[in-house]
């Protein structure tokens, strides 16, 4: 089993969000790649290889991946994993503006069921994600046999632990009396 995060970077460093991501691909499992894209990021690719936990860095390089367009940067994810060279079973995206711009595009391509905003692995197949506004935890267990595609918020660990600030509350049923339907004679 292995994990492949795209990698936010600005071609000379790595940004924290795509550390939060590794994280979360060592969390799910077997080996960690890390793919950057883009023109000339050479130093992010070198910053990428000295993660802790990180295998094997991927760099792809050219002038269509200047400007990190969405549908360019896509089309790379798919031809790595199309490629077979690395049998992925799980593709992680920093859940930045760019990760969520692009991982529903790889999704569907790969017809494969995206997971947003993970908070915690509990196995390779098993998540927690927040629901109703950050105000319950739902754990989710994915059945895809092979791929799936999350994405990983950038403050991962701070989410697991402040997620109990505002715990769910289930209401209270009102007292019988107050029950009594309005039509009801006095």
């Amino acid at each position: 089993m292995t994990s492949l995060v795209i990698a936010e970077h600005d071609n000379a460093s790595i940004k924290t969000a795509t550390l939060n991501t590794v994280t979360a691909a060592k969390a799910c499992g077997g080996d960690v790649h890390v793919l950057v894209v883009g023109e000339g990021a050479a130093a992010a690719a070198a910053a990428a290889a000295q993660i802790a936990g990180v295998s094997k860095v991927i760099h792809a390089d050219g002038a269509s991946l200047k400007d990190g367009l969405a549908e360019n940067v896509a089309a790379q994810v798919l031809a790595i994993v199309g490629s077979g060279a690395g049998n992925y079973s799980h593709i992680l995206f920093p859940s930045t503006a760019s990760g969520k711009n692009v991982a529903p595009r790889v999704a569907a391509k790969l017809d494969v069921a995206q997971i947003s905003d993970i908070t915690k692995v509990d196995s390779a197949d098993t998540f927690e994600r927040p629901i109703y506004a950050g105000n319950a935890i739902a754990t989710v267990l994915t059945s895809m046999p092979s791929r799936s595609s999350q994405c990983v918020p950038p403050a991962m660990m701070q989410q697991m632990t402040l997620v109990a600030r505002r715990p769910w509350k289930r209401r209270q049923p009102w007292p019988t009396a107050a029950r009594a339907p309005l039509w009801a004679a006095k």
